[in-house]
């Protein structure tokens, strides 16, 4: 019987199972704010000086697409594919840019999606080799 020596986990691998469920969590809520946008048209506040060069509704679809890529690669992330650590990063930052377009229509959504953000891309970045492909 062979034996496996198995990696003992170190304090970063809860960053890591941090940023794996953030991106899921961000995903659903990128989910949840794309719905919004599609479907009910008046739950953003928006005033003369937004940055949209879309309607809502295209809004609404790019939010969903981007919520349902970033919780699939949660889960990738989760189960330590180096894809998923590409992938976290890149739509992440979408996200945060997204999210930065959208502050006018509905800031306090938008700047808690933002921090997460950025605290999943710091746990990807700085601590994603604890997490590796077996």
């Amino acid at each position: 019987m062979q034996t496996t020596h198995a990696t003992r986990p170190t304090m970063w691998n809860g960053w890591l199972n941090f940023a794996s469920y953030m991106m899921m969590i961000a995903g659903g809520f990128e989910l949840i704010a794309g719905l919004a946008a599609l479907f009910q048209h008046t739950v953003y506040l928006v005033t003369e000086n937004n940055l949209f060069a879309f309607s809502f509704t295209q809004w609404g679809i790019v939010h969903i697409a981007l919520g349902l890529i970033m919780f699939t690669a949660g889960i990738s992330l989760l189960a330590g594919k180096m894809w998923g650590r590409i992938v976290g990063v890149i739509l992440a930052s979408l996200s945060a840019i997204a999210n930065f377009a959208f502050i006018d229509a509905y800031p306090w959504w938008s700047l808690a999606i933002i921090a997460i953000d950025v605290l999943v891309i710091y746990a990807i970045i700085v601590h994603g080799s604890g997490l590796r492909e077996e």
